[in-house]
């Protein structure tokens, strides 16, 4: 390999992987920020998020790779651009292209890589950030007791406490409901002060109270009972205690998420796709049999002979019938109108269902393909884009990164939102984005490679005044 090569290969590598991880900080926080109110206040251990954050940074690949590489492809040749070794290679009798080449073997193989990382490891990690988040979601918050007000954390149970101690554990002034009796308030339980702790295996809480009272209502029937008991229970010292099992964060099987689209690979979701595809076809075969049963056809009134066709009928089909089952006719087809309509509607809406499955499964088994060739064409676009506007570093480079970017982002959003709405076909819509940039990327390559002054605001400066020049001339003349 040439010293050319090395060079090329070297500045590319440093601005990639610094690049690549600082997107990925920056998505990560995004992650974080959206799921900030469910994360806090839950007691997680800080494993637990740690392997969510682990989970969420391999799903967000997907974003951080194609972003990376325009990035540092437009760093590395507008810094090459800048500090005139451009020039120098090109001095060589080395031109661009060639000078590019071994990126474009990098870019590739990284591109496979991203391939073979969207098929076997991110269905993987989807299914387990999936399973987490939900798990994480659903978990109650933390128990904690605060200053008068109310607790209703522990199922069936409502806590308040008027005053806690220093240390955290005493309690004064306790009110407790008891709402486990299955019509409402039927037990209170006051102390004056107490003391919580946890056992040792922290499955349940334990109020050591003092010096109070608890009141118990007997349940009777919903009318007034003169006879219904009231029991009042004093105590110097009792304990209650109370399940915290419900605060374990329960981890939810697997299997159950994973039929989700994001949760498959390339031949899941072929077998998927094939399958929705056969239930629709049943489904649509079985609207005309649904059909026959409410059509009815009456020979008993026809007698034809051989060869002998039936004669249209004119007039109204009520003629035909006795005037006194005229009511009766006209109710019962109402009926029938109206069941023949229900289930047509639902069949669409089942026949929907299953075409909007099978959308989302072609997307997804495309978007395994999309992302190997979106680094590709982001890196034809931002290598020659950086040798045609010579700035290297973090200031115009990262600008136009980023317009890029999100011109490529958001013609993917909107074609992949047409796709799954059945606007346009689910294949077609996921490689607009790429088929529209395409071109671009060559257009960029080619100029790049003629040394085109794309982006001299001298020339354009140049130019205009020529043209001012000559207008004036015109205008003179």
């Amino acid at each position: 390999m040439k010293k050319v090569h090395l060079l090329v290969i070297k500045a590319f590598i440093r601005p990639f992987i610094v690049t690549f991880f600082i997107v990925m900080f920056v998505l990560l926080m995004l992650f974080l920020f959206k799921y900030i109110d469910d994360l806090i206040g839950k007691g997680f251990e800080w494993y637990v998020i740690l392997e969510l954050m682990w989970y969420a940074s391999a799903t967000n690949v997907a974003m951080a790779l194609p972003l990376a590489m325009l990035l540092s492809s437009i760093m590395t040749f507008g810094s090459l651009g800048e500090n005139y070794e451009l020039v120098a290679i090109k001095a060589a009798g080395i031109s661009l292209p060639k000078a590019m080449m071994p990126l474009i073997v990098l870019v590739s193989t990284l591109s496979v890589s991203a391939f073979l990382f969207s098929d076997y490891m991110l269905p993987v990690a989807n299914l387990k950030m999936g399973s987490l988040l939900w798990d994480v979601r659903n978990q109650k918050t933390a128990f904690l007791i605060e200053e008068g007000v109310f607790n209703n954390s522990i199922d069936r149970y409502a806590i308040k406490v008027q005053k806690k101690g220093e240390d955290g554990q005493t309690l004064h002034k306790i009110l407790i409901y008891d709402h486990s009796a299955t019509n409402g308030n039927l037990t209170v339980l006051m102390a004056d002060s107490g003391k919580m702790y946890k056992t040792s295996d922290e499955s349940s809480l334990v109020l050591k109270l003092h010096n109070g009272a608890r009141y118990v209502e007997e349940s009777g029937d919903r009318v007034y009972n003169p006879r219904q008991r009231f029991y009042r229970y004093r105590f110097k010292e009792t304990e209650q205690k109370f399940d915290l099992s419900g605060f374990k964060m329960q981890r939810t099987d697997e299997n159950l998420f994973k039929s989700n689209y994001a949760m498959l690979n390339l031949r899941q979701l072929n077998y998927y796709r094939d399958s929705t595809m056969k239930k629709a076809d049943s489904n649509a075969t079985t609207v005309l049999s649904g059909l026959l049963p409410m059509y009815r056809l009456s020979y008993s009134n026809f007698k034809l002979k051989n060869n002998t066709k039936a004669k249209a009928y004119k007039g109204s089909i009520l003629k035909t019938l006795p005037e006194e089952s005229h009511g009766q006719a006209i109710s019962y087809a109402q009926t029938q109108v109206r069941t023949l309509a229900e289930n047509l509607n639902l069949k669409g809406e089942e026949q929907s269902t299953f075409d909007k499955s099978v959308r989302r499964y072609i997307v997804e088994y495309h978007r395994k393909f999309t992302l190997a060739f979106s680094c590709l064409v982001l890196f034809f676009i931002g290598a020659p884009l950086g040798a045609i506007i010579r700035k290297g570093g973090l200031g115009l480079p990262v600008v136009v990164s980023i317009v890029f970017f999100l011109i490529f982002h958001i013609i993917s959003t909107i074609s992949e939102k047409s796709a799954r709405e059945g606007s346009v076909d689910p294949a077609l819509g996921m490689w607009i984005a790429i088929i529209v940039l395409s071109p671009l990327g060559a257009f960029l390559t080619y100029k790049a490679a003629a040394d085109s002054v794309l982006f001299d605001v001298d020339y354009y400066k140049q130019l205009f005044q020529k043209l001012f020049r000559r207008f004036k001339k015109v205008k003179a003349n």
